[in-house]
């Protein structure tokens, strides 16, 4: 298979130590939350996030600037990092130096709020009527409200037009059966240019995210989705091995074995030098294109429906009154968004309450997006169809994509789930196991995570 290469193990042992932490975390902090609002600390807040890129600081430095002098007080800008980030939590939770607000990842939000160290915002009569609906489900433990959602983004299709016309298609495919011919072409005009002792610059199908912690399942839980499957159903039940999903995993080792497996870091650089024919990516490519190679004739097109019957394109739902056209569901992607939230011991927890819709508002977050294409689209539904937001390069798609893209299954042990389901892809990408074993594992394993007390 090209592209092979040898998978890194897991430090099991760091996974293991930051869940006990943590469960001993929810231990010793767990609430009811009827707890009250004292103030030990006025007039300063204390706030912990993630955009620690200079040009991401300093557009953020300019808001909190803004907070402050309106509201007279001092906020404390701390940079965490994604690598490290969620450890260093960790440690500043169980050793009672939290700060007051604190920055989450979505998947990270429920672990966080359902071990009771958040502040439970419902009580304060926070709503989410401003935001997503979709961004909703993070955001609330128990029918209750713990953090405000921030600003998200999603995954669509990348495709580069020269390689697919060399393939002899006039248009970007929109089912899976057409995306996997597509990709088989393009693969072959690479093996073509190997065999005429053109390695260097020669052509792959499809980018088949491999073993890459934390990002593998934002490839394959779209293919789940749009090919009808799940991983958790409505009542919390296990369904990963689901027919739909061993097709949906079946189709995505197809398309593996017609491209190249790497990280998505390595598959973005591959797919930005022009020799990658399909790669599902955020918008953040689309700047890095620009930066690195602007010359690159590209396109970026919805996730195709990966269900019978022919997907519509853009196009196509023009047309919809047609008596002979039959609607397919648009295929999902994935929501990653960004939450803010106040912790349970806030020094200033009024003030702390005050800066994160201060900071959610759809003023601010369009304000990061203005400095920075890769912070995000705002999660305020009214800033979210800005026409500034809609006139970024190629946004029309992501908007478009967003409606029908989701958020990871809402669970407290969700990074132990999704651990098993990216070993269960690694497994089947690299032969260990079929589809349908792997994905029978992955529900044995899962269904013991969701049952433990």
């Amino acid at each position: 298979m090209n592209g092979l290469h040898h998978i890194p193990k897991r430090s099991l042992f760091a996974l293991f130590s930051l869940t006990a932490a943590f469960m001993l975390l929810a231990s010793q902090c767990a609430r009811d939350g009827n707890q009250e609002d004292v103030i030990t600390k006025p007039d300063e807040i204390t706030f912990w996030h993630f955009r620690s890129e200079p040009k991401q600081r300093e557009a953020l430095k300019a808001i909190v600037a803004r907070f402050e002098q309106e509201n007279s007080c001092k906020v404390n800008l701390v940079d965490l990092t994604w690598n490290e980030g969620k450890a260093k939590l960790f440690a500043a939770f169980n050793s009672g130096t939290a700060p007051d607000v604190v920055e989450l990842g979505g998947d990270w939000v429920m672990q966080f709020s359902s071990g009771g160290v958040l502040k439970n915002l419902t009580l304060s009569k926070f709503n989410l009527d401003k935001f997503a609906e979709n961004t909703h489900p993070a955001a609330k433990f128990r029918d209750s409200i713990y953090a405000l959602p921030w600003n998200l983004n999603t995954r669509a299709m990348f495709y580069n037009k020269d390689l697919l016309a060399k393939a002899g298609f006039t248009k970007p495919p929109q089912t899976a059966s057409e995306l996997l011919r597509a990709a088989e072409a393009i693969n072959a005009l690479g093996d073509a240019q190997m065999a005429a002792g053109n390695a260097t610059n020669r052509a792959y199908g499809f980018g088949a995210n491999g073993s890459d912690e934390h990002r593998l399942h934002k490839k394959i839980l779209p293919f789940f989705w749009s090919a009808g499957g799940t991983v958790l159903d409505d009542s919390g039940r296990v369904v990963i091995n689901s027919k739909a999903n061993i097709e949906a995993l079946t189709l995505y080792l197809a398309l593996a074995r017609s491209g190249f497996i790497e990280t998505q870091r390595q598959l973005d650089n591959i797919f930005v030098r022009g020799n990658l024919g399909f790669w599902m990516s955020g918008s953040w490519l689309i700047e890095k294109i620009a930066r690195e190679n602007p010359k690159l004739n590209y396109g970026v097109m919805l996730m195709p429906s990966l269900r019978s019957g022919t997907a519509s394109s853009t196009e196509d739902r023009k047309e919809d009154h047609k008596e002979d056209h039959k609607e397919v569901p648009q295929g999902a992607s994935i929501i990653g968004c960004n939450y803010v939230a106040v912790t349970y011991k806030a020094q200033n927890p009024i003030l702390a309450k005050r800066f994160i819709l201060y900071i959610t508002d759809g003023k601010q977050a369009l304000e990061l997006l203005k400095n920075f294409q890769d912070a995000g689209i705002p999660a305020n539904k009214k800033a979210m169809n800005d026409d500034f937001v809609r006139s970024l390069p190629h946004n029309d798609v992501f908007l478009q994509q967003i409606a029908t893209s989701h958020l990871p299954p809402m669970h407290p042990h969700w990074l132990d789930i999704e651990k098993v389901i990216e070993d269960a892809v690694v497994e089947a990408l690299y032969g260990i196991r079929s589809p349908e074993q792997a994905l029978n594992r992955a529900q044995w394993l899962i269904t013991d995570i969701v049952t433990r007390p």
